[in-house]
């Protein structure tokens, strides 16, 4: 298959890096596609605020797979009063953005840069063409997905037009959810995980003094990041098979912690994934997954420190229970929900709710018009889970007839169903190139094809 011009779609960190990799393994050139102003960053490394911190160190986040200490000779360089620890988010924006930059100016041919929105694809034959909301049309030999994350669900007991903009914060990336809030307001956060952790520290960074509620199912919140020995890796590797996995890590947990069992498992993550069954990935979501959440992206040591010290003031409430539901009351909002292990409902008066959990991934319940259009056509459609874009080992697409499509792939967290392990940097770094390789003929080389 002849592959001479790809069109990004998304000129996050996955595009972004897809498209340097292209470029680094001397295969087709790349138009980049990306509708915001900023590229390369992305939501995490563009909406972050200056006190919010990588979860990884920073000799683990270098974006090239083949240069592992890249970042941190980078940071080095250009911030050596930072260190070598947890890196702002800000700062890792601009060495992605760098990257780009970079790399693009290298071959201003090979690779460009569009602002303009995509709304469809059409393949065929040996060719693709990626229609803009400009009324443009980009013709390419194939196109890649890298939308991203996509906005979180509308958690069941919310009505966003009942409580209209003022008191519901659907996307917390996308509304100043900070403005209008007094010293004697509560804000509401639904969900406990990494993004309530960022909302509280832009809250407290911002001057906010009232109070905050983390509500979620189990009330659980990412552990630390610490410098303990890791015990040695396993030797054999765990069976494919949900409820031996949950045994297998529930006893490792007993023996040498939660967080320790989960990152022997690192290796093994993506190739026990692939080789389950659905119903096996199912009951791993079911009843493993809070916990490997948690204890998989964790919290920078400082972070973790202001969140116990939020709570000691009193600011920060972390409580176990799910929403009933909520209702308008004058400025603000009601929230009824009950608490775990208990069969009373509480209520509690609020100023705004901020949704916070997590990035959605149902593909029937996705409001972006591309992917909405792409569905409708049966270009892609859902993986097994519903949370992402059904997609082969290679991440080419895989359509409603069940046939893969050659030409058109899609990266990073929306493949969650067929790599599980595919949010974070280490992981992504890993697909891109991979597919780099595959567009570029390069995977042939050394007996990798054969």
């Amino acid at each position: 298959m002849q592959i001479k011009h790809v069109a990004i779609i998304g000129g996050g960190f996955s595009g972004a890096l897809q498209a340097v990799n292209l470029l680094r393994h001397e295969g087709p050139r790349a138009t980049l596609i990306e509708r915001r102003r900023t590229t390369a960053r992305g939501v995490a490394y563009s909406a972050a605020h200056p006190d919010h911190l990588l979860n990884v160190r920073a000799g683990n986040m270098s974006a090239l797979s083949d240069d592992p200490g890249h970042f941190a000779r980078w940071l080095a360089e250009h911030h050596p009063e930072l260190g070598a620890g947890f890196a702002p988010r800000l700062i890792y924006g601009e060495y992605l953005s760098g990257i780009l930059e970079k790399t693009r100016e290298a071959d201003l041919a090979r690779l460009s840069l569009l602002r303009d929105e995509a709304v469809d694809v059409n393949v065929r034959g040996d060719a693709v063409e990626v229609v803009l909301a400009s009324g443009g049309r980009i013709g390419a030999d194939a196109a890649i997905l890298a939308v991203g994350n996509l906005p979180p669900h509308i958690p069941p007991g919310i009505d966003p037009q009942a409580l209209g903009p003022d008191r519901f914060a659907h996307d917390p990336w996308a509304t100043s959810w900070e403005e209008g809030l007094g010293p004697d307001d509560t804000v509401v956060v639904i969900g406990s995980g990494l993004t309530t952790i960022d909302i509280v520290l832009a809250l407290d960074a911002r001057g906010y003094q009232g109070r905050i509620v983390a509500l979620s199912r189990r009330g659980l919140t990412p552990r630390i990041h610490d410098d303990v020995k890791l015990p040695p890796p396993l030797h054999d590797r765990p069976k494919p098979e949900a409820v031996g996995l949950l045994r297998h890590v529930r006893g490792r947990a007993k023996a040498i912690g939660w967080r320790e069992a989960v990152d022997e498992l690192r290796p093994f993550t993506q190739d026990l994934w692939v080789g389950a069954e659905a119903e096996q990935r199912n009951r791993f979501l079911r009843h493993l997954r809070p916990w490997w959440d948690i204890h998989r992206h964790r919290m920078a040591p400082s972070i973790a420190a202001r969140i116990v010290a939020l709570q000691a003031e009193g600011r920060l409430h972390i409580l176990a229970g799910k929403l009933i539901g909520s209702e308008a009351a004058g400025e603000g909002v009601r929230v009824t929900y009950r608490p775990r292990g208990e069969d009373a409902p509480v209520t509690l008066a609020a100023r705004r709710i901020i949704n916070a959990t997590g990035p959605q991934g149902d593909l029937r319940r996705s409001a972006d018009p591309l992917l909405a259009r792409l569905l409708e056509r049966g270009l892609i459609r859902p993986d097994p889970m519903r949370i992402g874009i059904d997609v082969t080992a290679q991440s080419e697409v895989i359509g409603a007839d069940g046939q893969p499509q050659s030409r058109l792939f899609a990266l990073g967290p929306m493949t969650r169903g067929t790599f599980w392990e595919i949010v974070a940097v280490p992981d992504i770094r890993r697909q891109t190139w991979s597919v780099a390789r595959k567009l570029s003929n390069a995977h042939w080389v050394g007996g990798e094809g054969l």
